[in-house]
């Protein structure tokens, strides 16, 4: 099976599990964000094992559930908000943990563990705030348009590149990526929130205009960020679990600078 079919069959699966689930209920997009972030923590944890840094991945992962589950049972009414308390002492448990370690660089190890739950738990807990209404109803509208631009200008800033990349964009990090790729994508994705707006009349369409260049932008920097971090271990991929896709924090890299800025343009403007 040649690289692109094989890369086209998990990419179809791939969109079809996360809209499912997505629309199919709360609970079932509980357990897909929980499978998305147990996946990215593992992954950043065992790649920054290649520099022989030792994070407290069973704990670190285990944390990263507790803060998305939190946010679920909150934005739900399950729980109040004072119960967030709780993190503090599991926070302070990766500190003590590291004391019966005995390892060389004890505050490296606790900086990478910290940096999993800030860089991809606390982003992607945000998800709960946008899939749940002011009345406190589950409305999957605003998150499923998200990730349609989002993978829309994935998608069209690549065929752009592609097709017209001349000039290189941060060619040190990624040497593919050009400002043609950007540009084109940046307007093809803007021009498709149109379709979303109709499709999700939630917010208007200039709102989901300004989103669409919020994708554009965070989820270039977010790629870039990830990217950056491969390079300095010498990988290309974060894993292999989507064939022909890379890891799972490679198809969301992007969505953790994008989805947190998304979350503070509602918070701002509605």
């Amino acid at each position: 099976m040649s690289n692109l079919v094989q890369r086209t069959i998990t990419g179809i699966i791939f969109l079809v599990v996360v809209i499912g689930a997505i629309l199919l209920s709360k609970y079932s997009f509980l357990i897909l964000f929980l499978i998305i972030v147990a996946g990215s923590l593992y992954e950043f944890y065992t790649l920054s094992r290649k520099e022989s840094i030792q994070p407290s991945i069973i704990f670190g992962i285990s944390i990263g559930i507790m803060i998305f589950v939190a946010n679920f049972f909150y934005v739900n009414d399950v729980l109040p908000g004072k119960y967030f308390l709780l993190l503090i002492p599991l926070i302070a448990g990766i500190f003590i943990i590291e004391l019966y370690k005995n390892a060389d660089h004890p505050f490296t190890n606790i900086g990478f563990t910290i940096l999993g739950l800030v860089y991809i738990a606390v982003p992607l807990s945000l998800s709960n705030q946008i899939v749940t209404d002011n009345t406190g109803n589950y409305n999957a509208g605003l998150l499923l348009g998200f990730f349609i631009l989002i993978w829309s200008y994935d998608t069209l800033a690549y065929v752009f590149g592609i097709s017209f990349g001349k000039h290189r964009l941060f060619e040190r990090i990624s040497p593919k990526k050009s400002w043609e790729g950007f540009i084109g994508g940046s307007l093809s994705t803007i021009a498709i929130a149109y379709i979303v707006s109709l499709i999700f009349p939630v917010i208007s369409f200039f709102d989901w205009a300004m989103v669409g260049l919020i994708c554009a932008i965070a989820g270039t920097f977010g790629d870039l960020v990830e990217s950056s971090f491969k390079r300095s271990i010498d990988e290309k991929d974060s894993g292999n679990l989507l064939p022909g896709h890379g890891g799972m924090l490679d198809r969301f890299d992007a969505v953790l600078f994008a989805l947190p800025l998304f979350y503070v343009y509602l918070q701002l403007t509605h």
